[in-house]
């Protein structure tokens, strides 16, 4: 067990490994780092019944016995058993976190996991639900505090109380004084709502700085949390006000309906912290000199959030890929592939633990769609290239079904093993068809797409291999698009034969440009 924590760090840092100390910082100067969290003492959480109780007793000491604090809200840990209880406990919406939200944190991190619980296994979830909120069966939770916490309604008083003097008075009781927030130099009298925006620069195009876009930034002051998602702007605006610098993280669950994970220690979506800010919000940029997780991060999101807009505006339209897509980032790793497990694809779970080397022991908990080895990947050029290459492929799994790609994905991983870890084999090995018309179509949309960013004259990708993508490229210069190709993708088609036929037959009218593009790289 104790060999998880080194292993899965070498699948997710460059080098050593290690997360190595950097001059980041946040507000209260805590050192940002992308390792483990380090906890320090425990603290008063100002947003207990008792505390939020003595606090209004100090503000309206007149009024203290005539208003009875109810519970709001309950803050909880959950241990889920298997992803399955993980899954519920997202479905129901709970924001989670990996570690407690009533420590002080000594040095920041992605991620937590409690000493107590054995490395290959979902650590303790912590969240706040509502005093009302019914546990699910079979999940084993524990109340760790009745809390109230004001509601996020704009007006400052209510009740004829000013719940955010009482807010800042329940900090100060519990020692927490130092955590109220400041703006422009003076002590906030009102709640502060978070806004700001998230941008990732494209050193390759040389540009502005672009938009994070449709990732989820999240926050929280002990148990007060509110998360928004960013537009394609990369601009997002919290739902609720601090009187307290929060704690911000990216948690990459995109609104396009796919999540990165699985953050170093078995989270089913990535969170890169950005530390405690200041309660206006946070603007915050990325670069190719970021954290280099965060910045794979960052780039896949992007390259999935366009990608999954590319598909709903074409005409005819590209299937999407799954809504729930898992995607897996491996910058040790060189490899890539689509093996779609997460919607129920059955492979040869040697074969994959081979493909898969050290990281293996994570198909015990957890299964990918998508794992992208980001070895080699050095801008964002580079990322995009390899993220939209898989993203292809799962748009191709939604045409093609199951038993297409049971044998696909089977054909890939049994010849990247028994052909010395050559990616696609020699081309000789049984069901390689699956592979050559899989392929080319992948290797063909990412030349399409990398084109569409980069401009003209960039890739093409993939024409060493022994499929040959040029097929598709021809016809796409003689007028056939790539969503009117995607229509033909079906689990009918398993070879380049076949491919051939299904062209001529939707699309009869290149059918002699449809001959020569087979005929030259046959």
């Amino acid at each position: 067990m104790k060999l998880i924590l080194p292993a899965l760090l070498a699948a997710s840092c460059v080098g050593t490994g290690l997360d190595v100390p950097g001059d980041e910082v946040d507000a209260e100067g805590v050192q940002i780092r992308h390792g483990m969290i380090v906890l320090g003492e425990r603290l008063e959480d100002p947003y207990s019944v008792e505390n939020m109780s003595q606090a209004l007793a100090a503000v309206y000491p007149t009024k203290a016995d005539r208003i009875v604090l109810p519970a709001t809200h309950l803050y909880v840990r959950f241990l889920p058993a298997d992803e399955e209880q993980l899954a519920r406990l997202e479905q129901l919406g709970i924001p989670l976190l990996d570690h407690p939200v009533d420590y002080r944190i000594l040095c920041e991190g992605d991620y937590y996991h409690d000493p107590s619980i054995e490395e290959d296994r979902i650590t303790w979830q912590y969240g706040v639900v509502d005093k009302d909120f019914v546990f699910p069966a079979g999940i084993r939770h524990e109340i760790l505090d009745k809390c109230y916490i004001p509601g996020v309604q704009s007006a400052v008083k209510s009740d004829g109380v000013d719940w955010q003097a009482v807010e800042r008075e329940a900090f100060r009781l519990t020692g927490n004084a130092d955590m109220i927030t400041e703006a422009s130099g003076t002590k906030a009298e009102t709640a502060v709502t978070p806004k700001g925006r998230i941008t990732i620069v494209d050193s390759v195009r040389g540009g502005a700085p672009e938009g994070v876009r449709g990732v989820r930034v999240s926050c929280n002051s002990f148990v007060k949390f509110s998360a928004a998602y960013t537009d394609e702007n990369g601009y997002y605006q919290m739902d609720k006000g601090f009187t307290s610098s929060p704690r911000y993280r990216l948690v990459f669950t995109n609104t396009s309906g796919f999540s990165i994970g699985f953050n170093l220690l078995l989270l089913p979506a990535s969170v890169s912290t950005l530390g405690k800010q200041d309660a206006a919000g946070l603007d915050y940029e990325v670069t190719e000199d970021s954290d280099r997780m965060l910045f794979l991060r960052c780039v896949v999101n992007n390259a999935g959030f366009d990608y999954y807009h590319w598909c709903e505006e074409q005409t005819p339209p590209v299937k999407t890929p799954p809504a729930n897509l898992r995607l897996w980032l491996f910058s040790g790793l060189a490899a890539s592939s689509a093996v779609m497990m997460h919607q129920g694809v059955l492979v040869d779970g040697s074969k994959l633990a081979q493909y898969l080397g050290e990281f293996s022991f994570l198909l015990k908990v957890f299964l990918p769609d998508l794992t992208l080895g980001l070895k080699d990947c050095r801008t964002y050029a580079d990322v995009y290239a390899v993220a939209v290459h898989e993203l292809a492929h799962a748009s191709h799994f939604m045409l093609a079904g199951g038993d297409f790609w049971n044998r696909y994905a089977r054909f890939i991983l049994t010849s990247y093993v028994t052909s010395g870890f050559v990616t696609y084999g020699m081309g000789t090995e049984e069901d390689n068809g699956y592979c050559e018309v899989g392929e080319d179509w992948a290797c063909f949309l990412q030349t399409v797409l990398y084109r569409d960013r980069y401009g003209e004259g960039s890739g093409p990708f993939g024409t060493n291999h022994w499929f040959h993508p040029q097929v598709l490229l021809l016809l796409e210069q003689r007028g056939l698009s790539a969503c009117k190709i995607f229509q033909v993708l079906d689990g009918e088609v398993t070879d380049k034969t076949l491919l051939k036929k299904k062209l001529s037959s939707f699309y009869p009218e290149f059918k002699s440009e449809i001959n020569q593009a087979f005929a030259r790289y046959n």
